[in-house]
């Protein structure tokens, strides 16, 4: 199968690292280290090389180096398909984040075609007992690996009901302001729902295919008020009967923004949100394995994995269960972990970096 993978990673004045170089092969990459080290900082990294505001969905100039705050650079030679892009992106003064493809000024939408990026986080912990912002986000993650123009509809989206709900809340009653507003939102919205019921779909059919030690989720899409529209113009006529109601309320009361992601651990029957701590992790390391496998189908080869201190959640049958699948789907995961001893189970299978604190040189060092 073809690969997708980093085979260089630069890091300049990003977060905690003044300069940091990475030179890795397709196999698994493990960083170890101390707490503070910036371990997490360099799965970040990677996190960009995948549209959006990567795993810690932080603005472009939150991201350089204190106290410098001269901007940050990021440079990766990327192998996909057969192919080998080399990707910059960069943030200046503060500045918007700026994009290049081989040399070219690119958008997030083309850099989506070329990568896949997924990743597991310890904040992603509460998934299941959070609120369903936090669902959604991961819904669409997961729809956007898919699908990368997932991305415009859902900027279209929250731009056009941003200004219907000034609207709303300066108690406009004149329909003519709505029309135009209202139409851009059930293009988008409808089309948000249709990809999200399409990645849904995927990932049902990878987890019935696969032999996994991870116990099976089972998802619905769902809304926390009424339902959606099956139709652009269904959702159009909603959005025009819903306004006084929506007036009264300051806000868009029907739409893909109130959806919701329900989960079962399929074995037991039990709501996700009812499981253990470790069912729920367990869960969770499940559906990422699944939404890899169902776009190593899709996409051709298995995504770029960033796997945050996820060994120190898993028990030792567990953690060797989980380094098997990954290599068995063939994927290049990022995993960091405080000791060396965490990878163990890999051996050979993976490339092993020690992460210093040393911030005047910055340096990774390979073992």
């Amino acid at each position: 199968m073809p690969g997708l993978y980093l085979s260089s990673l630069s890091l300049s004045h990003f977060r905690s690292h003044k300069g940091v170089r990475i030179d890795a092969d397709a196999r698994p990459v493990a960083l170890y280290g101390p707490n503070g080290a910036g371990k997490t900082n360099i799965l970040e990294a990677v996190s960009l090389f995948s549209p959006g505001r990567g795993l810690r969905r932080a603005a472009a100039q939150d991201m350089a180096r204190r106290p410098d705050a001269i901007g940050w650079k990021l440079t990766g030679v990327l192998r996909s398909m057969h192919q080998v892009h080399e990707v910059e992106t960069w943030s200046e003064e503060g500045g918007a984040r700026q994009l290049r493809i081989d040399g070219k000024t690119a958008s997030q939408v083309a850099l989506g075609r070329i990568a896949r990026v997924l990743w597991l986080i310890p904040s992603m912990d509460r998934l299941w007992i959070e609120g369903a912002e936090g669902r959604r986000r991961f819904l669409d993650r997961m729809t956007l690996s898919f699908t990368p123009s997932h991305a415009d509809a859902t900027l279209a989206y929250e731009k056009a009901m941003r200004e219907r709900n000034r609207l709303l809340k300066d108690q406009v009653r004149d329909g003519h302001w709505y029309v135009a507003l209202e139409r851009q939102m059930a293009e988008a919205g409808t089309a948000i729902h249709a990809n999200r019921v399409a990645a849904l779909e995927q990932l049902a059919e990878a987890q019935a295919q696969a032999e996994t030690a991870f116990p099976v989720a089972e998802l619905e899409l769902t809304m926390t008020e009424g339902e959606m529209p099956g139709t652009e113009s269904d959702f159009r006529d909603a959005l025009s009967e819903s306004r006084f109601r929506d007036i009264a309320a300051g806000r868009t009361l029907v739409g893909p923004h109130r959806a919701d992601l329900y989960g079962v651990y399929a074995a037991k029957g039990v709501p996700a949100a009812d499981c253990s701590t470790g069912e729920q992790k367990a869960l969770l390391v499940s559906l990422i394995l699944a939404n890899a496998r169902a776009l190593a189908r899709d996409f051709g080869a298995p995504p770029i994995l960033l796997l945050d201190e996820v060994a120190a959640h898993l028990d030792a049958a567990r953690r060797a269960s989980l380094y098997d699948e990954v290599c068995a789907l063939g994927a290049q995961a990022w995993m960091t972990g405080t000791g060396p001893e965490l990878f163990s189970e890999l051996g050979e299978r993976a490339q092993v970096f020690e992460v210093t604190e040393d911030d005047a040189a910055s340096i990774v060092n390979a073992r």
